[in-house]
C-alpha cells in the first residue's frame, strides 16, 4: 500500500482515505458495502427516505459489513411556495409538454426532500453511524448537538475558505473542500455566486491553511493521479462521486452511463434547471435552451416536479434531453470497475498508470 496522510483513517476508523460520495438516488446498499469492505468509507444519502425505509436500508448494510458508514443529509431551508413563480416555470415548459404529448397538473408544489429535522435525529440516535455528513451547511445547533451526542463524527462541504472556517467553528470534525469541478449540487450555503466559485487545485490548499481539522478534497478526482495531487495539496482524504457512476453497483441507467462516458470537461455545466439549486451536469437540450442558470426557477427542490413527466415520456425513447446527468469534469478518467476495485485502485496513488 502506498503511503498517504493518516488523520482521516484514524478519525473515521477506515483503512484507506477514499470516501465514496453519497449520491442521492444513485448509491445502493451494495455499493456502500463493497466500498466499506475494501477499506474506504461508504456513504448513503438518507434525506429522501422515510424513517422505516432508512432503518431497513441501514440494517441491510449492517447484515453484511460492520465497517464504518457515512449517512448523509441535506440542510436546505424548507422552500416557501411562490405560486406566480411556479406557474411561470410550468409555462416555460409548456412547449415541451406539447412536443411529447404529456400533461402536468401542478397543483400545490410540494418538496420531495425534507430538510434535516428531529425525525432524522431520532433515526441517527437509533442506528448510530460512525460518520454523519451534511450538504448545504449544517442543521441548527440543537439538532447538531443531538447528532454529536450519538458519537458520530460530523462532516460538511465547503466551497470557499469562509465556509470552511464557519464549519470548523460550528464543530465539524472534518471538512470537504468541494471544488467547482465536482459533479452534482454545489455545497454552497453562505453565498451563491456561481461565477465566483473556486476550483479544487486552488481551494484545497487554502482551506488546509485556514482550518485545523482534516480536509477532504472533492471535485475533478477520477484516478490515482488526482488522489496523489490532493495529498500533495494537503488533503487528508478524497471524496469521489463521478467515478462511482460507472460501477456495476450504481443505480444508473445505460442511457445515463453512456451519455457521461463520452462527456468532455467543457460539456459539463453548472445549472439550476433541474432542482432550483446550482449543480454540475452533462449539458443536455433543456440546459442549453433554458439555462444554464435560469431566472425565476422555483426554490430547491420544487423545480424538479414539472420535469418528471418529460423524463417519463422521453427516456424510454432513448432520449436524455430532460435527464439530470449529474457528473463532474473528470468523467472521462473513469474506468469500468466494481466499487471495491475502484476503491482499491484510487487508494494506490503512486502506482504507474
Amino acid at each position: 500500500m502506498s503511503s498517504y496522510p493518516r488523520p482521516i483513517t484514524e478519525l473515521f476508523g477506515i483503512e484507506v482515505p477514499i470516501i465514496q460520495a453519497p449520491m442521492l438516488g444513485i448509491v445502493t446498499a451494495e455499493m456502500v458495502i463493497r466500498v466499506a469492505e475494501a477499506g474506504g468509507l461508504g456513504s448513503i444519502s438518507a434525506s429522501h427516505l422515510g424513517a422505516e425505509d432508512a432503518r431497513n436500508l441501514f440494517s441491510k448494510i449492517r447484515q453484511r459489513t460492520s465497517k464504518p458508514i457515512n449517512v448523509n443529509f441535506l440542510c436546505h431551508e424548507s422552500p416557501e411556495g411562490n405560486p406566480a413563480c411556479e406557474d411561470a416555470w410550468v409555462q416555460r415548459l409548456a412547449s415541451y409538454y406539447a412536443e411529447f404529448g404529456v400533461a402536468f397538473d401542478p397543483g400545490p408544489f410540494r418538496s420531495p426532500i425534507p430538510t434535516f429535522g428531529s425525525a432524522h435525529c431520532a433515526l441517527l440516535e437509533d442506528i448510530k453511524p460512525k460518520v454523519v455528513s451534511f450538504h448545504f451547511g449544517l442543521p441548527p445547533e440543537p439538532l447538531l448537538e443531538r447528532v454529536r451526542n450519538t458519537g458520530a463524527k460530523i462532516v460538511s462541504s465547503a466551497t470557499t475558505v469562509e465556509e470552511a472556517q464557519w464549519l470548523e467553528e460550528a464543530g465539524c470534525n472534518a471538512i470537504i473542500a468541494q471544488g467547482l469541478e465536482a459533479g452534482g449540487h454545489r455545497g454552497t450555503f453562505l453565498h451563491h455566486k456561481v461565477d465566483a466559485q473556486v476550483g479544487t487545485m486552488a481551494l484545497v490548499p487554502q482551506v488546509v491553511d485556514a482550518v485545523k481539522v482534516p480536509v477532504i478534497a472533492a471535485g475533478g478526482i477520477g484516478d490515482p493521479r488526482g488522489v496523489a495531487a490532493a495529498f500533495a495539496l494537503g488533503a487528508s482524504a478524497v471524496q469521489v462521486g463521478t467515478a462511482f457512476l460507472f460501477c456495476e453497483e450504481a443505480n444508473v441507467s445505460p442511457l445515463y452511463r453512456q451519455a457521461i462516458a463520452v462527456s468532455r470537461p467543457e460539456q459539463t455545466v453548472v445549472t439550476n434547471i433541474f432542482t432550483g439549486r446550482p449543480a454540475r451536469v452533462r449539458e443536455t437540450r433543456i440546459v442549453r435552451e433554458l439555462g444554464p442558470m435560469a431566472e425565476n426557477v422555483p426554490a430547491f427542490p420544487l423545480a424538479a416536479a414539472p420535469l418528471a413527466p418529460l423524463r417519463a415520456a422521453s427516456e424510454p425513447q432513448g432520449c436524455a434531453d430532460f435527464m439530470p446527468l449529474w457528473c463532474g469534469q473528470a468523467a472521462r478518467l473513469s474506468r469500468q470497475l466494481s466499487a471495491a476495485e475502484l476503491t482499491r485502485w484510487l487508494s494506490t496513488p503512486n502506482r504507474p498508470q
